[in-house]
């Protein structure tokens, strides 16, 4: 589905499955179409924008299949940042799960930033082709045993507690 309000090809949206009884909501950052796992939604434009800035320090955390080969030595590079075909990327931490299976890599990768495609991109310029890219967490807020499809309100309760303002 996209993170979008509409689409002007008439793909299905994250709107067109989302509960009609909540109010409107906006997503906390992006989920590009072929990205899957946790999205946020809020109600919040301020709260909204605020969780996205880097300035706040929430790490974004994602579990990578990637064709191609790669040592963790050569992952670790990008713990300082790396700029590709002139765009500035802050710090990563990427971690080469193992066993390595065949011609695909497992990698779990944490980052501040998320700039568009930022995973997919330094990735390639390391020689790898990401083949699926799942949101796992985004600072406080873990995906879990959460079902692919299914929402959960978070309170303000709760939302307080993980969140301190």
């Amino acid at each position: 589905l996209l993170t979008t309000a509409h689409d002007p090809e008439g793909r299905e949206t994250i709107y067109d499955k989302l509960p009609r009884e909540l109010p409107r909501l906006m997503p906390i950052g992006r989920l590009d179409l072929t990205s899957e796992g946790l999205l946020l939604l809020t109600n919040d434009g301020a709260l909204s924008r605020r969780l996205e800035m880097p300035a706040t320090g929430l790490v974004r955390q994602y579990r990578v299949r990637a064709y191609g080969k790669i040592t963790q030595a050569q992952l670790d590079t990008l713990k300082d940042g790396i700029k590709v075909e002139g765009i500035a990327y802050g710090p990563i931490r990427a971690v080469l799960e193992e066993p390595v299976q065949a011609a695909n890599v497992w990698i779990d990768i944490s980052l501040q930033e998320g700039k568009n495609r930022e995973i997919r991109r330094v990735l390639d310029f390391l020689g790898l082709t990401v083949n699926r890219l799942i949101r796992t967490a985004y600072g406080p807020f873990e995906l879990g045993k959460l079902a692919p499809g299914a929402v959960e309100e978070v309170g303000d309760r709760e939302f307080r507690r993980v969140m301190p303002v």
